[in-house]
Parts: structure tokens; C-alpha cells; sequence
């Protein structure tokens, strides 16, 4: 493997281990600051609905109930090419288990394209998905 990629790859990956454990925290515990963590012009995508700019992606999480993130997985690799190749920017995807209020945990996905503004990160995109079990029976 070049040795420059293997280099980006784990640079890629230290960054999304400290960057989703700060994401969680924050979504968990401080989430009036979540905005902090988000572009101006940020979009996120939540089952399917749909919001644009930190401020309002703030808004949309404040009004969730509050929440409790397990992170089981996490993958994460750079994103080239010539569209990013001045601005370094990972495409970050973690699994887990999520609670709200005292219902019941569910499995989710996220996938976050990061950069970096600066010397911090920044969202970019941020999709989630809560996973449903498939009904495999068939008759």
C-alpha cells in the first residue's frame, strides 16, 4: 500500500475515534452545543427527515428527548480526489444502540463526512438511521 494513503487511513481513523466520542458526549450530555460541532451550512439527515444549517439541526436536536449512545462500531476513511484534495475530509460511519428516555434501546447507523476547518472538525453531512429487524418470514 502507498505509504502516503496507509498514513491518511490511520490519521482517518484516530480522528474518528476521538471525534465520535465527543460527538456522543456532546449529543448526550451538552447537546445545546452541538451546533458547535456542525458547519454553518451543515445537513442532516434523521430517518429520513431532512434539515440545513446548524442552527437549525440544533434546534432539531434540542427537541428530541434526551438520549443515551453506545458506539459498537466505527470505520472511518479519507475521502480523495480532486473535488477535497486541498481540504482534508473522512467519511466517518459508526453503529450502535441508542435509548431515549427510558424506552427501549434501538440499533442505529451514522455516517458523518467530517473536515477540517482550521484545527478542528467540522460536519459536513450527517446522516442517522435507526435500524428495524426485518420480518424474514416468508410464506
Amino acid at each position: 500500500m502507498e505509504q502516503d494513503l496507509k498514513a491518511k487511513i490511520d490519521h482517518a481513523c484516530r480522528t474518528a475515534e476521538d471525534f465520535t466520542k465527543l460527538y456522543y458526549e456532546s449529543l448526550d450530555k451538552r447537546r445545546y452545543l452541538i451546533s458547535r460541532m456542525y458547519m454553518d451550512t451543515a445537513t442532516l439527515i434523521w430517518n429520513g427527515n431532512g434539515v440545513t444549517g446548524k442552527e437549525t439541526i440544533q434546534k432539531f436536536w434540542t427537541d428530541l428527548p434526551p438520549s443515551e449512545h453506545t458506539v459498537h462500531t466505527l470505520d472511518a476513511q479519507p475521502i480523495t480526489g480532486p473535488e477535497v484534495a486541498n481540504q482534508l475530509t473522512f467519511l466517518v460511519k459508526i453503529g450502535g444502540q441508542v435509548k431515549y428516555d427510558e424506552k427501549n434501546s434501538k440499533s442505529f447507523n451514522q455516517t458523518f463526512l467530517i473536515t477540517a476547518i482550521g484545527d478542528k472538525w467540522k460536519i459536513v453531512s450527517d446522516c442517522f438511521r435507526a435500524q428495524e429487524l426485518l420480518d424474514n418470514n416468508t410464506s
